[in-house]
Protein backbone atom coordinates (compact mmCIF):
# COMPACT_ATOMS: atom_id res chain seq x y z
CA UNK A 1 0.00 0.00 0.00
CA UNK A 2 1.18 2.89 -0.92
CA UNK A 3 2.14 5.69 1.72
CA UNK A 4 0.78 9.46 1.98
CA UNK A 5 3.52 11.92 -0.10
CA UNK A 6 4.37 13.99 2.72
CA UNK A 7 6.93 15.54 1.36
CA UNK A 8 4.86 16.79 -1.96
CA UNK A 9 2.51 18.34 0.86
CA UNK A 10 5.53 20.15 2.57
CA UNK A 11 7.33 21.28 -0.47
CA UNK A 12 3.95 22.52 -2.16
CA UNK A 13 3.13 24.66 1.43
CA UNK A 14 6.53 26.17 1.03
CA UNK A 15 4.90 28.15 -1.69
CA UNK A 16 2.57 31.07 -0.98
CA UNK A 17 0.59 30.59 -4.01
CA UNK A 18 -0.41 26.83 -4.85
CA UNK A 19 -2.70 24.39 -6.33
CA UNK A 20 -5.58 23.87 -4.33
CA UNK A 21 -6.66 21.05 -5.49
CA UNK A 22 -3.05 19.28 -4.94
CA UNK A 23 -2.86 20.01 -1.66
CA UNK A 24 -6.21 18.79 -1.22
CA UNK A 25 -5.39 15.39 -3.26
CA UNK A 26 -2.67 15.37 -0.84
CA UNK A 27 -4.69 15.66 2.40
CA UNK A 28 -6.71 12.67 0.70
CA UNK A 29 -4.00 10.12 0.76
CA UNK A 30 -4.43 9.73 4.41
CA UNK A 31 -8.19 8.26 4.00
CA UNK A 32 -7.08 6.95 0.46
CA UNK A 33 -3.40 5.90 0.62
CA UNK A 34 -3.41 4.77 -2.94
CA UNK A 35 -4.84 7.59 -4.39
CA UNK A 36 -2.85 8.97 -7.53
CA UNK A 37 -2.97 12.57 -7.47
CA UNK A 38 -1.73 13.09 -10.71
CA UNK A 39 -4.42 11.48 -12.49
CA UNK A 40 -7.09 13.22 -10.57
CA UNK A 41 -5.60 16.61 -11.62
CA UNK A 42 -5.42 15.14 -14.96
CA UNK A 43 -9.06 14.48 -14.70
CA UNK A 44 -9.72 18.17 -13.76
CA UNK A 45 -7.40 19.43 -16.96
CA UNK A 46 -9.67 17.58 -18.48
CA UNK A 47 -12.83 19.32 -17.48
CA UNK A 48 -11.45 22.44 -18.13
CA UNK A 49 -10.60 21.35 -21.79
CA UNK A 50 -14.64 20.36 -22.27
CA UNK A 51 -15.36 23.91 -21.15
CA UNK A 52 -12.92 25.68 -23.31
CA UNK A 53 -14.10 24.03 -26.23
CA UNK A 54 -17.52 25.58 -25.56
CA UNK A 55 -16.43 29.41 -25.38
CA UNK A 56 -14.32 31.41 -28.03
CA UNK A 57 -11.43 33.03 -27.07
CA UNK A 58 -12.37 36.58 -26.84
CA UNK A 59 -15.13 35.67 -24.07
CA UNK A 60 -15.55 37.54 -21.37
CA UNK A 61 -15.68 36.44 -17.82
CA UNK A 62 -19.29 36.17 -17.47
CA UNK A 63 -19.76 34.12 -20.58
CA UNK A 64 -17.16 32.12 -19.09
CA UNK A 65 -18.78 31.81 -15.63
CA UNK A 66 -21.98 30.99 -17.50
CA UNK A 67 -20.14 27.71 -19.33
CA UNK A 68 -18.20 26.62 -16.39
CA UNK A 69 -22.12 26.20 -14.65
CA UNK A 70 -23.61 25.00 -17.43
CA UNK A 71 -20.93 22.03 -17.52
CA UNK A 72 -20.21 21.35 -13.96
CA UNK A 73 -23.53 21.67 -12.50
CA UNK A 74 -25.48 20.28 -15.21
CA UNK A 75 -23.32 17.83 -17.51
CA UNK A 76 -21.46 16.43 -14.46
CA UNK A 77 -24.84 16.89 -12.34
CA UNK A 78 -22.06 18.44 -9.69
CA UNK A 79 -24.35 19.40 -6.63
CA UNK A 80 -24.09 19.84 -2.94
CA UNK A 81 -24.41 17.15 -0.46
CA UNK A 82 -27.11 18.95 2.03
CA UNK A 83 -28.81 15.68 2.97
CA UNK A 84 -25.57 13.91 4.03
CA UNK A 85 -23.30 16.83 4.63
CA UNK A 86 -20.61 15.57 7.52
CA UNK A 87 -20.29 12.92 5.45
CA UNK A 88 -16.31 12.86 5.71
CA UNK A 89 -15.94 11.82 1.32
CA UNK A 90 -17.18 15.13 0.73
CA UNK A 91 -14.11 16.74 2.35
CA UNK A 92 -12.01 14.94 -0.07
CA UNK A 93 -11.56 16.50 -3.48
CA UNK A 94 -11.28 12.61 -4.87
CA UNK A 95 -14.79 11.50 -4.06
CA UNK A 96 -16.26 15.10 -4.85
CA UNK A 97 -15.15 14.04 -8.32
CA UNK A 98 -16.19 10.38 -8.28
CA UNK A 99 -19.62 10.93 -6.86
CA UNK A 100 -20.14 14.54 -7.95
CA UNK A 101 -21.34 15.53 -4.06
CA UNK A 102 -19.77 17.65 -1.57
CA UNK A 103 -19.67 20.95 0.69
CA UNK A 104 -19.37 24.48 -0.06
CA UNK A 105 -15.71 24.14 0.55
CA UNK A 106 -14.54 21.27 -1.49
CA UNK A 107 -16.92 22.31 -4.12
CA UNK A 108 -15.28 26.01 -4.50
CA UNK A 109 -11.89 24.11 -4.79
CA UNK A 110 -12.93 22.43 -7.91
CA UNK A 111 -14.63 25.23 -9.23
CA UNK A 112 -11.59 27.29 -9.00
CA UNK A 113 -9.49 24.89 -10.44
CA UNK A 114 -11.34 24.67 -13.57
CA UNK A 115 -12.24 27.94 -13.91
CA UNK A 116 -8.61 29.43 -13.06
CA UNK A 117 -7.58 27.16 -16.02
CA UNK A 118 -10.33 28.68 -18.72
CA UNK A 119 -9.09 32.02 -17.90
CA UNK A 120 -11.50 32.96 -14.37
CA UNK A 121 -9.26 34.86 -12.32
CA UNK A 122 -11.63 32.92 -9.09
CA UNK A 123 -10.65 33.62 -5.54
CA UNK A 124 -11.85 31.52 -2.77
CA UNK A 125 -14.18 33.86 0.14
CA UNK A 126 -13.84 31.96 3.56
CA UNK A 127 -17.32 33.72 4.24
CA UNK A 128 -18.71 32.18 7.86
CA UNK A 129 -20.22 28.88 7.70
CA UNK A 130 -20.52 28.53 3.86
CA UNK A 131 -17.50 28.95 1.84
CA UNK A 132 -17.54 31.25 -1.96
CA UNK A 133 -16.59 32.22 -4.42
CA UNK A 134 -15.60 35.37 -6.04
CA UNK A 135 -14.44 37.01 -9.02
CA UNK A 136 -13.76 40.65 -10.15
CA UNK A 137 -15.55 41.54 -13.28
CA UNK A 138 -16.17 44.91 -15.08
CA UNK A 139 -19.29 46.33 -12.48
CA UNK A 140 -17.84 44.93 -9.46
CA UNK A 141 -17.27 41.67 -7.91
CA UNK A 142 -19.60 38.76 -8.68
CA UNK A 143 -19.69 36.18 -5.45
CA UNK A 144 -21.20 33.02 -6.30
CA UNK A 145 -21.99 29.87 -4.52
CA UNK A 146 -20.80 26.49 -5.98
CA UNK A 147 -22.81 24.36 -3.30
CA UNK A 148 -26.11 26.17 -4.86
CA UNK A 149 -24.85 25.36 -8.46
CA UNK A 150 -23.06 28.49 -9.27
CA UNK A 151 -25.58 31.07 -8.02
CA UNK A 152 -24.66 34.35 -7.53
CA UNK A 153 -25.13 36.12 -4.44
CA UNK A 154 -26.31 39.55 -3.93
CA UNK A 155 -25.46 41.88 -1.07
CA UNK A 156 -28.48 41.53 0.40
CA UNK A 157 -28.36 37.86 1.23
CA UNK A 158 -24.31 37.99 2.40
CA UNK A 159 -26.40 40.43 4.87
CA UNK A 160 -28.59 37.58 5.60
CA UNK A 161 -26.64 34.79 5.67
CA UNK A 162 -24.19 36.87 8.24
CA UNK A 163 -26.73 37.64 10.77
CA UNK A 164 -27.05 34.19 12.25
CA UNK A 165 -23.07 33.79 12.88
CA UNK A 166 -22.78 37.40 14.36
CA UNK A 167 -23.54 38.72 18.11
CA UNK A 168 -27.00 39.56 18.45
CA UNK A 169 -27.26 43.10 17.19
CA UNK A 170 -24.27 43.87 16.01
CA UNK A 171 -24.39 46.25 12.67
CA UNK A 172 -22.69 45.49 9.54
CA UNK A 173 -21.22 48.64 8.22
CA UNK A 174 -19.42 46.99 4.82
CA UNK A 175 -19.87 43.80 3.10
CA UNK A 176 -16.42 43.69 1.77
CA UNK A 177 -14.56 42.84 4.61
CA UNK A 178 -16.19 39.58 4.78
CA UNK A 179 -15.85 38.57 0.74
CA UNK A 180 -11.72 39.20 0.91
CA UNK A 181 -10.24 36.69 -1.07
CA UNK A 182 -8.48 33.71 1.77
CA UNK A 183 -4.85 32.82 0.89
CA UNK A 184 -4.39 29.33 -0.08
CA UNK A 185 -3.04 28.65 3.10
CA UNK A 186 -6.58 29.72 4.92
CA UNK A 187 -8.62 27.41 2.35
CA UNK A 188 -6.74 24.46 3.22
CA UNK A 189 -6.85 25.18 6.94
CA UNK A 190 -10.60 25.45 6.65
CA UNK A 191 -10.40 21.94 4.88
CA UNK A 192 -8.78 20.75 7.11
CA UNK A 193 -10.85 21.90 10.27
CA UNK A 194 -13.76 20.44 8.97
CA UNK A 195 -12.24 17.02 8.44
CA UNK A 196 -11.18 17.28 12.13
CA UNK A 197 -14.59 18.36 13.47
CA UNK A 198 -16.51 15.78 11.45
CA UNK A 199 -13.73 12.69 12.77
CA UNK A 200 -13.86 14.12 16.54
CA UNK A 201 -17.61 13.77 16.42
CA UNK A 202 -17.28 10.84 14.96
CA UNK A 203 -15.02 9.32 17.66
CA UNK A 204 -12.66 8.26 15.14
CA UNK A 205 -9.25 9.41 16.81
CA UNK A 206 -7.12 8.04 14.52
CA UNK A 207 -8.18 9.36 11.61
CA UNK A 208 -8.43 12.76 13.41
CA UNK A 209 -4.82 12.41 14.11
CA UNK A 210 -4.16 12.00 10.59
CA UNK A 211 -5.70 15.47 9.85
CA UNK A 212 -3.68 17.30 13.22
CA UNK A 213 -0.63 16.07 11.42
CA UNK A 214 -2.00 18.44 8.22
CA UNK A 215 -2.53 20.74 10.56
CA UNK A 216 0.47 20.87 12.22
CA UNK A 217 2.51 20.81 8.41
CA UNK A 218 -0.09 24.16 7.63
CA UNK A 219 0.33 25.91 10.66
CA UNK A 220 3.94 24.59 12.04
CA UNK A 221 4.35 28.04 14.23
CA UNK A 222 0.88 27.37 15.76
CA UNK A 223 0.97 26.16 19.38
CA UNK A 224 -3.31 25.11 19.11
CA UNK A 225 -2.45 23.00 16.57
CA UNK A 226 0.07 21.35 18.89
CA UNK A 227 -2.22 21.27 21.99
CA UNK A 228 -5.04 19.30 19.85
CA UNK A 229 -2.40 16.99 18.46
CA UNK A 230 -1.52 16.28 21.50
CA UNK A 231 -4.23 15.71 23.24
CA UNK A 232 -5.51 13.28 20.68
CA UNK A 233 -1.94 11.53 21.12
CA UNK A 234 -2.88 11.43 25.05
CA UNK A 235 -6.48 10.10 24.25
CA UNK A 236 -5.08 6.93 22.20
CA UNK A 237 -2.49 6.50 24.99
CA UNK A 238 0.52 7.79 22.80
CA UNK A 239 2.03 9.44 25.40
CA UNK A 240 5.81 10.44 24.54
CA UNK A 241 4.06 12.14 21.34
CA UNK A 242 2.15 13.91 23.47
CA UNK A 243 3.76 14.72 25.95
CA UNK A 244 6.51 16.89 23.47
CA UNK A 245 3.02 18.64 21.87
CA UNK A 246 1.91 19.83 25.41
CA UNK A 247 5.07 20.62 25.95
CA UNK A 248 5.78 22.56 23.02
CA UNK A 249 2.47 24.04 23.44
CA UNK A 250 3.69 25.50 26.49
CA UNK A 251 6.45 26.84 25.52
CA UNK A 252 4.70 28.49 22.85
CA UNK A 253 1.79 30.11 24.89
CA UNK A 254 2.97 29.97 28.39
CA UNK A 255 -0.23 31.98 29.65
CA UNK A 256 -2.45 30.47 27.71
CA UNK A 257 -6.15 30.01 29.47
CA UNK A 258 -6.28 26.19 29.63
CA UNK A 259 -2.15 26.17 30.97
CA UNK A 260 -2.75 24.91 34.57
CA UNK A 261 -5.13 21.70 32.79
CA UNK A 262 -2.31 21.23 30.19
CA UNK A 263 0.12 21.05 33.14
CA UNK A 264 -1.82 18.72 35.06
CA UNK A 265 -2.06 16.36 31.74
CA UNK A 266 1.71 16.85 31.78
CA UNK A 267 2.30 14.82 35.10
CA UNK A 268 0.07 12.27 34.17
CA UNK A 269 1.92 11.84 30.75
CA UNK A 270 5.55 11.56 32.39
CA UNK A 271 4.30 9.46 35.29
CA UNK A 272 2.59 7.41 31.65
CA UNK A 273 5.43 7.51 29.96
CA UNK A 274 7.78 6.40 32.85
CA UNK A 275 5.84 3.23 33.54
CA UNK A 276 6.93 2.69 29.76
CA UNK A 277 10.71 2.30 30.29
Amino acid sequence: MNRPDFGRFVQLLAREQFRLAEACLLIAQDAYPGLDVDAYLGRIERMAEQVRARIPADAFAEQRVAALNHYLFEDLGLSGNAGDYYDPRNSYLNEVIDRRRGIPITLSVLYIEVGRRIGLALQGVSFPGHFLVSLKVRRGRLVIDPFSGGEPVGEVELRERLRPVLPAGQAVDSIEPWIQPATPRQIIARVLRNLKSIYLERRELERALAVMNRTVMVHPESGEALRDRGLAYQALDCFRPALADLQGYLRRVPDAPDALEIRARLVELRRAADRLN
